[in-house]
């Protein structure tokens, strides 16, 4: 998947001591970045197939949904984030937006997509899946201050709250759309071709949060 040389495994000096990387460490991002492509081909499949909403289509937008979320759940395990709290909000935000995705799915009367459209306080549920994704940027925008990751920050949450709040006409919102599925493409393809090693970070503060207290 990634084809940038990487630099040895260490020891490198970190802020809190000297730390070395494992074989497990670069497979890990390998699967993060996996996870990260695969939802932005399937919100670049659903955005395609919402110009046309036949039955099939809509279907179809619910199955990319699911698959995308599974991959996102896959790079929520694999991310490395060194604040715990913070790693299990976004978790715990996936997992209640799949819940709530789930239940609407089996307790409304058509497509999960179309009950989102009618139905803008489903994504009260269904947004949490999104919300963490949104965590997923500004992770990136703060750690590599890159512009996609920094437009795409604000970007996702202001097209849930303007359905939601309906202050968002359709072609905005259709034209915003277009915008999150084109710049995350964009940001998949300049992650895939970044360096591994930089996406794990300084495990010194892992290791000196997850050490045992030293003893009197």
């Amino acid at each position: 998947m990634n084809t940038v040389p990487e630099p040895h495994l260490g020891p490198f000096m970190g802020q809190f001591g000297p730390y070395s990387l494992t074989p497990q460490d670069l497979q890990g991002v390998q699967l993060y970045r996996l996870g990260l492509g695969l939802v932005a081909l399937a919100l670049a499949i659903a955005t395609g197939l919402s110009f046309a909403p036949s039955p099939a289509h809509l279907a179809a937008i619910d199955l990319c949904y699911g698959l995308g979320w599974l991959a996102l759940g896959l790079s929520l395990a694999t991310i490395h984030i060194y604040m715990v709290s913070l790693h299990r909000l976004l978790q715990g935000f996936w997992l209640v937006g799949g819940v709530a995705s789930l239940a609407l799915a089996y307790t409304g009367s058509g497509p999960l997509a179309q009950t989102v459209v009618d139905h803008p306080q489903a994504l009260w549920g269904v947004g949490f899946s999104f919300a963490a994704l949104t965590g997923i940027y500004l992770k990136e925008a703060f750690c590599f201050d890159r512009f996609t990751s920094k437009l795409l920050t604000p970007l996702v949450p202001l097209l849930l709250l303007g359905h939601l709040l309906g202050l968002l006409p359709p072609w905005v919102e259709q034209g915003l759309l277009v915008l999150w599925a084109g710049l995350f493409l964009l940001f998949v393809g300049v992650k895939l071709g970044q360096p591994l090693v930089p996406d794990i970070g300084d495990k010194s503060v892992f290791d000196a949060r997850h050490s045992p207290p030293p003893r009197d």
